[in-house]
């Protein structure tokens, strides 16, 4: 993963975790790597790691077992919530750029189609 210098890394770190989350491939329950492990896989500082969970935990999205590890959140509701949240800011983030390029809002949901008509989606 490359970070980007303007968001701190833990931050990057928590954004992959959520789109893991919300794409299925982590489910509610699952156990997440140790803080060690995520440091590895990452290529960051162990404490790094540390405050992803810690910061995970305090936003409701994973919980620790003393002695077990860190889980995911087992609350489906919590997740349906993220991806919500995550779509919205995709939206605004595509809205904001081609609003910048003078695209009208109905010209985007008709360039929208388009595009997914063409590419058989």
């Amino acid at each position: 993963m490359e970070f980007k210098s303007s968001i701190p890394i833990y931050q990057q770190v928590i954004e992959e975790i959520k789109k893991e989350m919300v794409s299925g491939r982590l489910k509610p329950g699952d156990k997440l790597p140790s803080s060690r492990e995520l440091a590895i896989k990452y290529a960051i500082n162990p404490n790094t790691a540390a405050r992803v969970y810690s910061e995970m935990e305090s936003m409701g999205l994973s919980y620790t077992k003393r002695g077990i590890g860190t889980f995911v959140v087992e609350n489906t509701e919590v997740i349906r919530d993220l991806k919500e949240e995550i779509i919205e800011r995709q939206f605004k983030e595509l809205d904001e750029q081609l609003s910048m390029l003078g695209y009208r809002p109905e010209e985007i949901v008709d360039m929208l189609r388009n595009y997914y008509e063409m590419n058989g989606k």
